[in-house]
């Protein structure tokens, strides 16, 4: 298995208790003794969805203690939705993993994304009209899907290897592996997509094939991102807790360029590692390039405004963009401030993705 660049360790890798995790599990024990690390430690969430979780959870823990590894059960506790199951589920997995890795020091959480995975999220993502960004599907070195998670990197080392591979693996080392039921439920659009790869294969929409669409599309991301950040270099000034955009700049720019450009400006200023529902964005930024801001407006916790006379930097374009005061809750505490759970921070997708 080849290292990825600044390979994060020590790590933590899910299992739960399919071919594709457990294959990661084995690969990366070999990958870390090889290189001379520390073995990762064995994180299963049991969801409790179904008879017998517990069963899976305790049969992964015993498969690690095989191969001379710690390994830990995370429980979902608490009563589970009735709708969106699926999205509730992943997100509460993550969370659990996350808590438990900050909580021990692990600066990489490893999981067993392979290339069908890669295709489906393509696949899905093409469905709702996702963005060049979202396009791009899932990068083998990514920040933790959850906010707030700042210091765990999540990573996929087996987005170029088949699920076939990895079963004839663990075949060779007399691993069984659990096939979740939820896998065949075609109540989840995942589900249905990987029904119908053998139609898409047949029209020539093979699992290969759309993944280099997805390195393409990477590549692009890249450069049109580039060109943002060079652009708020030189036509944006920054300060302690607000900044001074040049408007008639940003409204000269092309339009997928201009939003991310102000995306790069909203996130600096507040803080933030993520960007704002891109809805909102492209309204605001609607309003900014026809000039018909007002008064101000804002998002994501910035207002932005004109900038009064005597202080600006750029002509009668300047536009301040200002770091605002939390809103306070009747009962004292900040508006929109959540603990550390599931909407704390919701998904880290990219809202250039929608």
């Amino acid at each position: 298995m080849a290292a990825l660049p600044r390979q994060p360790w020590p790590a933590a890798v899910a299992v739960s208790g399919g071919a594709d995790s457990l294959a990661l599990c084995w690969l990366l024990t070999a990958w870390a003794k090889q290189g001379g690390l520390a073995p990762p430690t064995v994180l299963s969430v049991d969801h409790g969805l179904g008879a017998g979780s517990d069963d899976i959870a305790r049969k992964v823990v015993e498969t690690a203690q095989q191969w001379q590894l710690t390994a830990s059960v995370l429980p979902w506790t608490g009563p589970k939705p009735r709708r969106n199951l699926e999205a509730a589920a992943r997100d509460a997995r993550y969370q659990l993993l996350g808590d438990w890795c900050l909580s021990h020091g692990i600066k990489g959480l490893y999981v067993g994304h392979t290339l069908e995975d890669q295709a489906e999220t393509l696949l899905l993502r093409l469905g709702r009209g996702s963005g060049v960004d979202g396009l791009c599907a899932m990068s083998g070195l990514s920040p933790f899907p959850l906010a707030g998670y700042f210091e765990l990197a999540l990573v996929r080392p087996l987005l170029m290897l088949a699920r076939a591979s990895l079963r004839r693996l663990l075949r060779e080392l007399g691993v069984a592996w659990h096939e979740d039921p939820m896998n065949e439920d075609p109540r989840f659009s995942r589900v249905r997509i990987r029904q119908a790869w053998p139609t898409l294969i047949a029209a020539g929409l093979a699992p290969e094939r759309l993944v280099l669409a997805t390195d393409h599309l990477r590549r692009a991301r890249s450069a049109l991102q580039s060109t943002a950040e060079a652009f708020v270099a030189d036509h944006c000034r920054f300060e302690d807790g607000h900044a001074q955009l040049d408007r008639a700049a940003l409204a000269a720019l092309p339009e997928e360029i201009g939003l991310r450009a102000l995306a790069l400006v909203l996130m600096r200023v507040s803080g933030s590692s993520y960007r704002p529902r891109f809805r909102r964005l492209q309204a605001l930024y609607n309003s900014v390039c026809s000039g018909e801001l007002g008064g101000g407006r804002t998002l994501m916790g910035c207002r932005l405004a004109p900038v009064p006379r005597a202080r600006r930097l750029f002509g009668e374009a300047s536009l301040w963009v200002q770091g605002e005061a939390p809103r306070r809750s009747p009962g004292g505490a900040s508006a929109g401030v959540k603990k550390r759970s599931v909407a704390r921070g919701g998904s880290s997708r990219s809202d250039m993705e929608d």
